[in-house]
């Protein structure tokens, strides 16, 4: 009987830990809901971007083709048309991938035969004649003109960004498509160098002609649609 108490005592505080126990622990922060929610809500997706993407490369690849149907005039045995001005605005507007692409989807449409080269002309004999040099030159001009492009535009819009596309359409019309159209008239023709210089430089001016008009353009759609450019 002496130790009857001590037992009690014992058995209480057995109870009171045992209810402790039995008792959740709730330790969770303030935030942590809030934490919870913005990890469980799902990144969006980027497939309405690739669907983008792929219709501008449509777009633009269609353009160039409708431009270069456009009715021109022969100099020499290069036609003048309208399709340079097709490559300058893919590049521009859409960037360096995306305006290689376009270009590319205009060769490739052109070379499985649909009349979409000058004249209506189609197939691969089209891209291995006088004008193929210039043909194969489009993809890699859209790519430089649009590089620079990107780079610019995604600085923001400024009165320097006129000049500066200008000059991106520069490098890519004397260090892109002359050499590829030189070598090319060099080939089909058997022209010498000098010669097919001569001949690609009866271009220059209305090349020139058509930057401006295609960087006036792209301008007016980069401040309409701002974020064509930042996106990629």
């Amino acid at each position: 009987m002496t130790h009857r108490p001590s037992l009690d005592l014992a058995a209480g505080r057995g109870r009171r830990r045992l209810e402790r126990c039995s008792k959740p622990v709730l330790n969770v922060p303030r935030n942590s809901t809030q934490e919870v929610i913005v990890t469980a809500t799902p990144a969006k997706s980027t497939f309405s971007f690739q669907a983008t993407d792929l219709a501008h490369v449509g777009v633009f690849g269609a353009l160039i083709a409708a431009l270069a149907i456009v009715p021109g005039f022969q100099i020499g045995p290069v036609p003048f048309t309208l399709q340079t001005l097709g490559v300058a605005l893919a590049g521009l507007c859409l960037g360096p991938i995306r305006g290689f692409a376009a270009a590319s989807l205009y060769l490739v449409l052109g070379a499985m035969g649909l009349p979409v080269f000058n004249k209506g002309a189609a197939g691969i004999g089209t891209i291995l004649g006088p004008t193929g040099g210039y043909l194969l030159s489009f993809p890699f001009a859209a790519l430089l003109s649009g590089f620079v492009a990107m780079l610019v535009v995604r600085r923001g819009l400024s009165a320097l960004t006129p000049f500066l596309l200008f000059g991106g359409l520069l490098l890519s019309r004397y260090l892109v498509i002359l050499p590829f159209g030189v070598i090319g008239l060099m080939r089909a023709l058997g022209k010498s160098f000098p010669e097919a210089l001569a001949i690609d430089a009866s271009f220059w001016l209305s090349d020139a002609i058509k930057s401006v008009v295609a960087v006036l353009l792209a301008v007016a759609v980069h401040r309409a649609f701002p974020r064509l450019l930042v996106q990629r």
